[in-house]
């Protein structure tokens, strides 16, 4: 355990785990100021701690489940096509949440909480089961990190995002690269990999020289920002196009 926390892979998951875990929370930290808007302010403290705390415990139940689950064969290959979906959904424009409906009582507002959250949660566990790469320590310790960065950072990663959009965009990109990464790892593509003139060593996968796991997150990348920035304008125009019609 201890050469796992020195090594320099455990460093770099790590920064993976917390850098997705952190981006793809933004959601997350909307429905809990929705939910907790209409309570008193010492209600509202009480409503973030024990819905956000309960939220976690779910989570890192699913995402145990998960890591054990990328173990078995085409489920990497599965799971890196949604990441792809997730990274590139993220920089396409969304409705309002207007349908999250404020509460007034603290028992209530924190059921919301954790339902909306559970459910949104899904792009959190594969994302995060990806980049922990079958540790536990590195997941457990990952989720530790980030969560309290979630709960107490929402407000103001919510208007670093607002200014700085480039953070959103890097974010669906590592959400690419984690994909990619995903993508060529999976065991069931082996036998074809090789064929292709793929060698192994250390049970990662090298063409010429090179890491194809690295090859295949820069392209993971790139593809997930080109796509999702596309689709973007694609559906501004629409708007545009719609709204012009209508006036």
């Amino acid at each position: 355990m201890l050469e796992e926390l020195v090594s320099q892979a455990f460093w770099i998951g790590l920064a993976k785990i917390i850098g997705v875990n952190v981006i793809l929370s933004g959601d997350n930290a909307v429905v809990i100021a929705l939910a907790a808007r209409s309570l008193p302010p010492q209600q509202q403290r009480k409503a973030v701690f024990w819905g956000a705390g309960a939220a976690v415990i779910l989570r890192i139940i699913l995402t145990i489940f998960a890591v054990a689950l990328l173990t078995l064969p085409w489920l990497k290959l599965v799971g890196s096509l949604l990441l792809f979906w997730i990274g590139t959904k993220l920089l396409i424009p969304e409705e309002g949440d207007d349908d999250i409906q404020a509460s007034d009582q603290l028992l209530a507002a924190i059921k919301t909480i954790l339902i909306a959250d559970l459910v949104m949660s899904l792009d959190n566990v594969i994302a995060v089961a990806a980049a922990a790469g079958g540790s536990y320590v590195l997941l457990i310790l990952g989720l530790a990190i980030s969560i309290p960065l979630v709960v107490f950072g929402a407000t103001l990663l919510i208007k670093l995002m607002e200014r700085f959009p480039v953070i959103i965009t890097l974010g669906a990109g590592l959400i690419g690269w984690v994909a990619g990464e995903m993508l060529v790892a999976d065991h069931a593509l082996a036998g074809w990999l090789t064929k292709l003139g793929v060698q192994y060593r250390d049970d990662t996968p090298y063409v010429g020289g090179y890491s194809l796991e690295l090859i295949a997150a820069a392209i993971g990348f790139v593809l997930v920002v080109a796509l999702g920035k596309w689709l973007a304008k694609r559906k501004e125009g629409a708007a545009a196009e719609a709204s012009a019609r209508n006036s």
